[in-house]
């Protein structure tokens, strides 16, 4: 479940201008009801159904709704998800926002369950990337955790991740990751690797995560071989593998039992699962 949607929701509607549907308003009669029912047209990871909901319940409290599903849950071609009730304005002039966000939000949680499948590793998980759509970041995490995944860092405050232009610009690694954690003793730091010399320097500088960048399959096993090689009891870095995992590669990477695997494309080129509003009158 998402928090603190309610902005969200109303910039969706205001967006829409769903207060002005002059389609509805002029052909409709102000008075009529109507059920719509919320099915599935191909299965898929189900996720929210709680911002869906919302929609409707910010154009009208009143309208009733009866859930048959929960966001997490795994659905067929012709699962029922959910029903709502009220006036034929509510329902018709929040539809396409609502089912905006549901297959949006349940696209992610599916793709990302393809890989979480395909993998079929203990030890290996999946993770997502910040390249999520500017505004809905909070909305995609939810839905790699909904489809199996786990969340990488939120934003630029909460993890340190040292990069490609980072390391450029650094005159010695080592040296800095040692002065940030005089000064910030809990907050874990990643160096971004792309090749052998500097998986060294970043073992060096004692990083908690390497992550190991746009390399070959048969580079990425190298550069585990020599991180596990330098790993101890007392110094045991992750290591997380990053850069161009596809749906036919992620199970060949994913023996080679890295902690992690992060992927762009479950957040950045999800598509939308097909879900349809069926309306009938009351």
């Amino acid at each position: 479940m998402v928090n603190n949607t309610d902005s969200l929701i109303d910039l969706a509607l205001k967006e829409d201008g769903v207060f002005d549907d002059i389609t509805t308003k002029e052909f409709i009669p102000k008075d009529k009801r109507a059920k719509a029912v919320l099915i599935a047209n191909s299965p898929g990871i189900l996720c929210g159904v709680d911002i869906f909901i919302k929609v409707f319940k910010a154009i009208d409290k009143k309208c009733k709704v009866s859930l048959k599903m929960k966001d997490c849950s795994q659905i067929k071609s012709g699962d029922k998800i959910l029903e709502i009730t009220g006036h034929t304005y509510t329902i018709l002039s929040g539809e396409r926002t609502a089912l905006n966000f549901l297959q949006y939000m349940s696209g992610i949680a599916t793709l990302t369950n393809r890989f979480v499948t395909s993998i079929n590793n203990g030890r290996t998980k999946i993770y997502d990337t910040r390249k999520t759509i500017p505004g809905y970041r909070e909305l995609a995490k939810y839905a790699v955790r909904c489809g199996g995944g786990a969340n990488h860092r939120m934003g630029l405050y909460d993890m340190v991740l040292i990069k490609d232009n980072h390391l450029k610009l650094m005159k010695d690694l080592t040296a800095g990751i040692s002065e940030f954690r005089k000064k910030h003793k809990n907050i874990p730091v990643e160096v971004e690797c792309e090749n052998l010399k500097q998986v060294e320097q970043a073992l060096d500088s004692k990083a908690d995560i390497i992550m190991l960048d746009n390399t070959t399959f048969e580079n990425t096993k190298k550069m585990i071989s020599l991180i596990r090689k330098n790993s101890t009891k007392e110094y045991n870095p992750e290591i997380e593998i990053s850069g161009g995992v596809s749906l036919k590669t992620a199970k060949k990477f994913a023996k080679l039992d890295a902690d992690r695997i992060s992927i762009g494309m479950i957040t950045h080129s999800s598509s939308a699962l097909d879900v349809t509003l069926e309306i009938t009158i009351k």
